[in-house]
């Protein structure tokens, strides 16, 4: 053996001997209770999901063959259909991309027998999104009741809040619920009608939510957004009550917005950045009901070529939104929040390094010999790789099958629809996202904490206090992150940009002075 070759042997005996430590077995042991609480989960979200499933199967069973669109098919009949209440669905609009056509003919094709109208919400008539939205009503004519709405642009809040208040302000006056969703929520025939269901039924309900079922492309960054929501997934199929809320969904009562119930016009115009985050604050502080129905899952597929860079910025977004609040309790949520992901997103990503150090520790022994005391450690650190290895395999396994659960509610609500499979999962690439994502998140999340600034869509936000305090506004750049949705210009070459190069640019504008204060 060389000399190099043994002071690298050594080394790696060194570092297996200490991740035998007692500290060491200990972040090991953490990293399996991680993986069996996330499998715990989702296993709990797919119990939830399944069973909305067999009450379908049995319902189609007993005669009832538009079970994916009501539990009782006299809901159905003409008396009760013109009784339903009105609705308005407002849906902010920003960019034209790949999926964004598919996903509004599926909104506005609904089959929700109740008066339902349409406002598409754009910041202007440049706006790509305008004529693709104009190209489709016109497509409809007289079918639907759509029209779109130009809001102009934001001065005390992100553009989307902004467009959301602007169509709440146009909807119908004797709308009884209005329906906030993103351009990339593909709904099922009768989601609208299970939401305004639920609404009907329990009056004290706040908000109704949903979540998206993400559907990758093959690319990498495509397997770390799915990764990065399936941990989120658990806290929307509980069927009932929740804390969490996605602001690609969210069903209200008009009235709240008509006379700024708990504050929900005011909370979200003055200095509001996340929507979803903002009313769940809000929900929270006035102990209002958010509910969850288990038929509120809705197909998401990503962008075909969602670049790693593009997730990383999509990334930085989501833990930007940490830094917002409304007031001092969601402050310190919002901080508990902070620190218990970073701990247990490294606390996750930690055992499987030193799993890697115990496994090439036992090459060594395997090509070279060693002395017993050393074979002893790497057996003892063996042992652990075994436990993490077993506790991953369940994870997976639970992740797996909640997918498949949600994958199959998605083709039993929508059977119009091509149907979705699992066979273009990547199980591999699935594992590498975990490890990705849960390193990269803490970083994210820290450097959204001392930036206090975020590029969304061409438009700068600065935060002061928690709420939008300064607006900037550029010319680039010209596509979304997260669907590669065309903001505005003429279509071009597209730059080839690493993430590596991404992230040392973030770095750069992180350590230049800032140009205004505070």
């Amino acid at each position: 053996m060389t000399g190099k070759g043994a002071m690298d042997s050594a080394f790696l005996f060194y570092m297996s001997k200490a991740f035998c430590s007692p500290l060491a077995v200990f972040i090991q042991i953490q990293g399996c209770a991680i993986c069996l609480i996330l499998a715990l989960g989702w296993a709990c979200a797919a119990y939830v999901r399944n069973r909305e499933i067999k009450r379908i199967k049995d319902s189609m069973r007993a005669g009832n063959s538009f079970s994916f669109l009501c539990h009782d098919i006299t809901e159905l009949e003409h008396s009760y259909q013109t009784n339903l209440p009105r609705v308005t669905v407002v849906m902010p609009l920003k960019g034209f991309g790949e999926h964004n056509l598919h996903n509004w003919r599926s909104q506005v094709t609904s089959l929700y027998g109740g008066p339902l109208e349409f406002l598409f919400v754009v910041d202007s008539t440049e706006d790509p999104a305008y004529y693709a939205v104009s190209s489709l009503i016109s497509d409809f004519k007289d079918s639907i009741d759509a029209r779109i709405v130009v809001a102009g642009l934001s001065t005390t809040c992100s553009q989307k809040i902004h467009n959301q208040l602007i169509g709440v302000e146009q909807m119908h006056k004797d709308s009884r619920y209005v329906l906030f969703l993103d351009d990339d929520a593909r709904l099922h025939p009768g989601s609208i009608g299970a939401l305004t269901a639920e609404m009907e039924k329990n009056p004290e309900i706040f908000i109704q939510t949903g979540y998206p079922l993400d559907l990758p492309s093959g690319s990498l960054g495509s397997y770390c957004i799915y990764e990065y929501h399936m941990p989120c997934s658990m806290g929307f199929a509980t069927g009932g009550k929740t804390f969490f809320l996605w602001g690609g969904c969210m069903m209200m009562h008009a009235d709240d917005f008509r006379y700024d119930r708990c504050g929900v016009v005011s909370g979200l115009r003055d200095g509001g950045y996340s929507d979803d985050m903002t009313l769940a604050a809000l929900a929270g502080a006035h102990k209002r009901l958010i509910t969850s129905p288990p038929v509120a899952v809705f197909p998401h597929p990503l962008s075909s070529d969602l670049s790693f860079s593009r997730y990383w910025n999509y990334l930085r977004k989501q833990t930007f939104v940490l830094e917002s609040y409304t007031s001092k309790v969601n402050w310190i949520m919002n901080r508990a929040l902070f620190s218990s992901h970073c701990y247990l997103s490294w606390g996750f990503v930690v055992p499987y390094l030193m799993a890697m150090t115990h496994v090439a520790a036992a090459l060594q022994i395997y090509i070279q010999g060693h002395a017993r005391e050393e074979t002893t450690f790497v057996s003892n650190g063996l042992l652990l790789v075994s436990c993490l290895a077993a506790c991953t395999f369940i994870e997976l396994f639970s992740m797996w099958n909640l997918t498949r659960i949600e994958v199959q509610l998605c083709n039993m609500l929508s059977p119009e629809a091509p149907r979705l499979s699992l066979a273009t999962y990547n199980w591999v690439l699935v594992f590498i996202a975990m490890l990705v994502d849960n390193f990269l998140y803490p970083i994210s999340a820290f450097r959204s904490h001392f930036s206090q600034s975020i590029n969304w869509s061409g438009i700068r936000y600065h935060l002061k206090d928690g709420k939008i305090s300064k607006i900037e506004r550029s010319t680039g750049p010209k596509y979304t992150d997260l669907a590669w949705k065309k903001l505005y210009g003429k279509k071009g070459a597209l730059p080839k940009t690493s993430f590596l190069g991404a992230l040392l640019r973030s770095l750069e504008q992180w350590r230049q002075p800032k140009k205004f204060d505070g």
